[in-house]
């Protein structure tokens, strides 16, 4: 069926309702808004939904939603597993309360209960919850950092982490059998109420998970002795973060913590920055000035779902410096390990486990600790699935797990990234390292003088558009056909392939498995330490390029990066 023809069924059918009629009639005519709405259906990815709100199988809306969670459910029951029930959480987007209560209302009219938060919480307590109930799955209604136009679907299994092999391809298998969306099961709120298949909650998870926060706490001596001399700014962007961040600082014991009153409150519009992203610099102009007028610490800012946390610290000079994910998730690394080694709790077989595309810092501070560190693909659901993996084999222990995308999970109470755990442990670190004359600046360049100078970074191409997703997908294939032989100034070593499971090492010809899942993701091993890595977002029409070098010093590291983004862009520019 064409684009056309699913438009004229949303128009004509009486299944949909009159508002998106009414949408879809004010395109009439738009013959390339048509397109975009209906070319295909929203894609069900290894992650679930994310996309545009409004009208069409190609956007966000009540029936695409009800689709997905139909899928969910008769994969769900296929395993057998629909009496353990589905978390649903939501954050402050526009439609998310809808979408949760949409996705809640076609879970329990197939049987299965749903345990839906009263109010919008943030991602890592979903996947708290979903471990705390029991429940089978997990459903969170979010689009994380993505623009104010878009919201999104994330399904998590019965571990707590997103879902990865086998469930995600059979829950995705199961949504695309549903070719008629007035096939997808609903009922009322009453009625599911009175079968008790919905059930709202909220304070006992609350609580249950800011204790779990609380047992990381390692020196709380430090906390009473700096409490007063700590100043935090923080802001949640107008989103899920602001309660949690604050209650479990205070609980603590940190006096002077400073809300961004301009963002504190839930706003699906975000109308302080134009893009809620914690990795942007514009997403820290209110928290910055605030932090001047108080003589701020730190500067912490979480991203609307409250899974990644951006970070600012002041210097002994007074002047704020940025922390990149990458940098304030080796910080925090540093600090747990350090700290466990000193009381003998690192257990032997410990592990950290890091993304493919994360800083080679981590592998200094794991070697420098001698703990075994593990490379996973992008996406903190396979950190979520190695932590599996150890319980399953009853061999290996979780220490910390980070990526470089401003995420981070300092212990195994959740299985997903955790920027509310990142504030609290970040700012434990920050007053026991004034206990000894140190700022967390300070502590920063000590590493760099211990491991070396690592300058990281990642910059996006947009191209957005069905014509867009085709150019994403060429761009890769054509460097799949022709890989080079040089990337700037640097000889490309091996190619890791992870769509075809094989590095190639270009001196040899020789090939060896990378051992990692199938993905679209190009990585080269460069000389020198350096290495670039390619792929598709996940969640936006972008093709990413990460990059990593190490230098002899700052100048030497930021003038290397400089140079090799630019050689990056340069040979990817020719298939644009």
């Amino acid at each position: 069926m064409g684009y056309k023809e699913s438009y004229q069924i949303w128009v004509d059918d009486p299944y949909f309702d009159a508002q998106t009629k009414a949408q879809l009639k004010e395109i009439a005519g738009d013959e390339k808004e048509i397109e975009e709405r209906f070319y295909k259906d929203l894609e069900f990815g290894t992650a679930g939904l994310r996309g545009i709100l409004g009208a069409g199988t190609n956007r966000m809306n009540v029936y695409t939603v009800r689709k997905a969670t139909q899928g969910l459910a008769n994969y769900i029951i296929s395993q057998k597993k629909q009496s353990q029930g589905v978390a649903i959480a939501f954050d402050s987007r526009h439609m998310s309360p809808e979408f949760a209560d949409e996705s809640a209302r076609t879970l329990a009219a197939n049987g299965i209960k749903a345990y839906v938060f009263e109010s919008l919480r943030p991602t890592p307590e979903l996947s708290f919850a979903v471990r705390y109930l029991g429940c089978a799955a997990g459903i969170n209604i979010t689009a994380s950092h993505n623009p104010p136009e878009y919201n999104g679907y994330k399904v998590y299994w019965e571990d707590g982490a997103q879902i990865t092999p086998p469930h995600d391809k059979g829950i995705m298998d199961e949504v695309k059998k549903i070719t008629d969306y007035s096939t997808a099961k609903t009922m009322s709120f009453y009625e599911a109420k009175q079968a008790g298949l919905y059930e709202v909650i909220g304070k006992e998870i609350d609580d249950a998970y800011n204790e779990e926060l609380k047992k990381l706490v390692l020196n709380q001596d430090a906390i009473r002795r700096m409490q007063k001399e700590i100043k935090i700014v923080y802001t949640p962007l107008h989103g899920t973060g602001n309660l949690p961040v604050r209650r479990v600082l205070k609980e603590l014991g940190f006096d002077n913590v400073y809300v961004v009153k301009e963002q504190e409150l839930p706003n699906g519009d975000f109308p302080t920055v134009s893009y809620p992203n914690p990795e942007s610099k514009e997403a820290f102009e209110l928290g910055l000035k605030l932090a001047q007028e108080v003589d701020a610490d730190l500067i912490l800012a979480t991203d609307p779902d409250a899974d990644r946390l951006g970070v600012y610290v002041k210097d002994k000079a007074g002047d704020y410096q940025v922390l990149t994910g990458n940098m304030s998730g080796t910080l925090i690394a540093e600090y747990l390990i350090s700290e466990k080694t000193k009381r003998n709790a690192v257990e032997q077989d410990a592990a950290i486990i890091k993304s493919i595309v994360t800083t080679n810092m981590v592998d200094e501070v794991a070697k420098h600790y001698h703990v075994r560190l593990i490379e996973v693909l992008t996406g903190f659901k396979y950190i979520g699935r190695q932590i599996l993996e150890f319980e399953k084999q009853g061999s290996g222990s979780y220490l910390f797990g980070l990526e470089e995308s401003y995420g981070c999970l300092p212990g195994d109470y959740a299985r997903d990234k955790d920027a509310v755990a990142a504030t609290m442990v970040l700012c434990e670190a920050a007053a026991y390292y004034q206990t000894e004359g140190k700022t967390l600046w300070d502590v920063m360049l000590e590493m760099y003088e211990r491991y070396g100078y690592y300058k990281d970074s990642v910059t996006a191409i947009t191209l957005a558009g069905k014509e867009g997703i085709e150019k994403i997908q060429s761009i890769i294939e054509e460097l799949e056909k022709n890989p080079p032989a040089n990337i700037g100034a640097y000889q490309v070593e091996t190619v890791r392939n992870y769509r075809t499971g094989l590095c190639t090492c270009m001196a040899s010809g020789q090939t060896t498995p990378t051992n990692l899942p199938e993905s679209n993701v190009l990585y080269y091993e460069l000389s020198d330490g350096a290495w670039v890595c390619v792929r598709p977002s996940g969640t936006e029409p972008k093709l990413k390029l990460y990059y990593g070098v190490k230098g002899k010093d700052f100048e030497d590291a930021e003038s290397k990066g400089v140079s090799l983004e630019k050689s990056l862009n340069e040979m990817v520019d020719k298939y644009l």
